[in-house]
């Protein structure tokens, strides 16, 4: 079997996530952003990186408000633990459905050489340029036999 050190991109909302890292983890390492001490590359940040650590109603800023707040060091402090999770990883699965976040991290993985795998837990609409994907799968049995093949 082929070990893999993943980078799983998904998003906050998809309550499938903690199911679909529990299922990677039944023999690779994976970084989880949620939680990004319990797996992956070491790390300083003890919890996962949300807007609400800067401003609770975060969901109502301007978009001069949100260039504003990429500057602010928690950001900065969430950025730096995913995209060196990212540099640890040699694969990365986008979980979908995703948001933005995911899909730059899924680009820069595949541009950067690495294997990107793209799950379809469920679908708000469909996405042409996951063609770039090395395996496309939809079932759980898909996305392990896509993590162990060449």
């Amino acid at each position: 079997m082929n070990y893999r050190r993943i980078y799983l991109a998904s998003s906050w909302r998809n309550e499938q996530q903690p199911r679909i890292l529990a299922l990677l983890r039944t023999g690779h390492e994976v970084y989880d952003f949620r939680n990004p001490t319990s797996g992956g590359p070491p790390t300083v940040v003890e919890a996962g990186f949300s807007w609400r650590e800067i401003d609770p109603n975060w969901q109502a800023w301007t978009p001069e408000q949100y260039r504003e707040a990429m500057a602010h060091p928690l950001a900065q402090r969430g950025y730096d633990a995913d995209f060196a999770a990212m540099t640890w990883s040699d694969t990365c699965v986008q979980l979908l459905p995703s948001g933005p976040s995911a899909a730059q991290e899924a680009g820069w993985c595949k541009g950067s050489g690495r294997r990107l795998i793209v799950h379809i837990a469920g679908l708000r609409e469909p996405d042409l340029m996951i063609k770039m994907a090395d395996a496309i799968t939809l079932t759980d049995e898909e996305l392990l036999a896509a993590l162990v093949a060449p």
